[in-house]
């Protein structure tokens, strides 16, 4: 009688996840559909899950016809990696000083970083910052002003907090130093969180367009969100002229696959980082 108790809520438990599930991924389908359907279907309403009338003419028309969208992809990729790298390398620093309790002060530089999480200078002033350091229209506006992120660090920092301190009294005991114990013993057992705060620092750093926006004045160094945002505002992405085809492309086809250029390179990041996420999460957010 248990038994069967169990499987029924099991199988109540699966369904419910099933339906999360669908509608998760019911707004990614209906996106990449939009983008590889017809003229004649989008305009009917007929694109629901599968494409209809199926062609690459939207990804034809960015991909071949707007050049300026492979240098913004460059651009994006480089910000991503430099800002990621910083962003870890800075978190990791902070957050593995301010861990140990034998830190002077750790609690009044512990509370500066926390300070910034609920207040900032806003937009002009760290503009006028930016622009005063002589970092405007450059690659190191769209990566320094925020290189580090306070959540990260704590999550980070509630990590090493809990690593056991007799693996360290060991490692000093050996004769390693603070440098040799953070590379040699610390690193190696800390992947999960920064396979974790690496994946959140990456996603930041390629979704951003408004720093490109605020900071940024030439072309060329436009990031791939911010030349995205463009092609879906101009006007003439509300009829494109397709001149091969004789036809048109209707706007909603290049919004849509506009969007899936910009998620995919994240998204084929994340299943090498899957297996740490949900154990790196959880290692850094047990204490407060």
């Amino acid at each position: 009688m248990n038994k069967n108790k169990i499987t029924f809520i099991d199988a109540i438990l699966y369904l419910i996840l099933t339906v999360i599930v669908v509608i998760c991924l019911y707004p990614f389908l209906n996106v990449i559909a939009y983008s590889l359907s017809g003229n004649t279907a989008v305009l009917a309403g007929k694109v629901t899950f599968y494409p209809v009338d199926f062609q690459l003419t939207a990804y034809r028309e960015i991909l071949l016809k707007q050049s300026q969208i492979w240098s913004a992809m460059g651009i994006s990729v480089i910000v991503t990696f430099l800002g990621t790298l910083l962003g870890l390398v800075l978190t990791v620093a902070a957050a593995y000083a301010l861990s140990k309790k034998k830190l002077k002060g750790r609690a009044i530089l512990s509370g500066f970083i926390l300070f910034t999480m609920y207040f900032n200078g806003g937009v002009i002033p760290t503009f006028l910052v930016v622009r005063n350091l002589g970092m405007y229209d450059s690659i190191a506006a769209l990566v320094i002003p925020s290189a580090m992120n306070v959540f990260n660090f704590i999550v980070m920092r509630t990590f090493f907090r809990e690593l056991p301190e007799e693996l360290e009294e060991a490692a000093r005991i050996d004769g390693a130093n603070d440098m040799k114990i953070l590379f040699s013993v610390v690193l190696p057992l800390s992947i999960p969180i920064i396979a974790t705060i690496g994946l959140f620092y990456a996603v930041t750093y390629w979704n951003d367009y408004f720093s490109s926006l605020l900071y940024i004045q030439s072309p060329e160094k436009f990031s791939m969100q911010l030349r995205l945002r463009q092609l879906l505002f101009a006007s003439q992405l509300n009829q494109v002229s397709m001149e091969n085809l004789g036809t048109q492309v209707m706007s909603e086809s290049l919004k849509m696959a506009s969007i899936v250029i910009a998620t995919t390179p994240i998204i084929l990041v994340y299943p090498w980082l899957q297996k740490y996420f949900v154990k790196g999460v959880m290692l850094g957010s047990v204490k407060g």
